[in-house]
């Protein structure tokens, strides 16, 4: 399939995707602030400056993109052009994705991940049940997790 923009607008707008601030992750901020939660904000002294770190909770959370952490939910397809070029891209973000985990539990941090599907596209959660189940795991368990989309199948 052929894409319906041109090389120059498609450029613009992969260009304006953000690594920082998006939508799921301003989604899982305000409603745990709303909670009362306090976070610092991509900790530069952890590898991958995660999203959020609760030093009171010896917590890290990610909100990762389905597509570019190669999610296996409806949300990620392999691009059908640049096959190559998105491999190794993508494939690289899992691996740093990988090593970084290790690290933070080896530093004894626990671990959550919250995917993209579980607050957008047609496998979101209620808001709400994504931000209570984030909740309780900060302040109640003890082992790494993570938080994805209903299943479609």
């Amino acid at each position: 399939m052929t894409d319906i923009v041109d090389k120059k607008t498609r450029s613009r707008m992969m260009s304006g995707i953000q690594g920082k601030d998006t939508k799921p992750e301003l989604i899982i901020r305000r409603g745990l602030h709303r909670m009362g939660f306090r976070y610092r904000l991509h900790h530069s002294s952890l590898p991958g400056k995660p999203d959020m770190v609760f030093p009171k909770f010896g917590a890290v959370i990610l909100v990762n993109g389905c597509f570019w952490h190669q999610h296996d939910c409806h949300m990620f397809k392999w691009p059908k052009t640049r096959r190559e070029f998105w491999r190794k891209k993508i494939t690289g973000n899992r691996a740093r994705d990988i090593r970084n985990l290790e690290i933070y539990e080896k530093l004894g941090w626990k671990v959550l991940i919250v995917w993209e599907c579980a607050v957008k596209g047609k496998a979101r959660k209620p808001t709400s049940e994504v931000i209570q189940k984030t909740a309780n795991w900060l302040q109640f368990e003890s082992l790494s997790s993570e938080i994805k989309g209903v299943s479609l199948s």
